[in-house]
């Protein structure tokens, strides 16, 4: 395997680990994951991190670009989805004191560091194959 077929490799594994890790913490009471937050949303994110493994490993560069692509797209579409549902939450209350401090018990963990070093180090190892062309060969005088 090459260098950036390697790099692609370990941002599909961070992909992988980080839909494990803990991204919010609502009241200080426990963790939710990907798998908490937006279950079919984490298996095709999961899919994807695992299609990636498979064709970085099989050095197919354009369907690894794909999937870097892809989980990048997938990965800051969850965030925004997790900041909106944050935000929107307590939205039903009519007591705007007590709906701001019931949103702020509600923190964002170190899970996304790991979510989104996945895909950037996958698209850096994607983006830095430099594609096969015709090498004309010397001319015999």
């Amino acid at each position: 395997m090459r260098l950036n077929s390697i790099l692609s490799f370990v941002g599909f594994l961070l992909l992988f680990a980080g839909t494990y890790c803990p991204l919010l913490r609502p009241f200080h009471l426990f963790n939710w994951n990907v798998y908490q937050l937006n279950q079919p949303f984490g298996i095709v994110l999961l899919l994807v991190a695992i299609i990636g493994i498979i064709s970085s490993f099989l050095n197919q560069h354009k369907i690894t670009r794909a999937s870097a692509w892809l989980s990048l797209v997938l990965v800051v579409v969850l965030l925004a989805a997790a900041i909106f549902k944050v935000k929107t939450t307590f939205s039903f209350i009519p007591f705007h004191k007590f709906d701001t401090l019931l949103t702020k018990q509600i923190k964002f963990k170190w899970g996304w560091w790991v979510l989104f070093a996945g895909p950037v180090l996958a698209l850096a190892g994607a983006l830095s194959s430099k594609p096969k062309g015709y090498v004309k060969p010397p001319e015999v005088i």
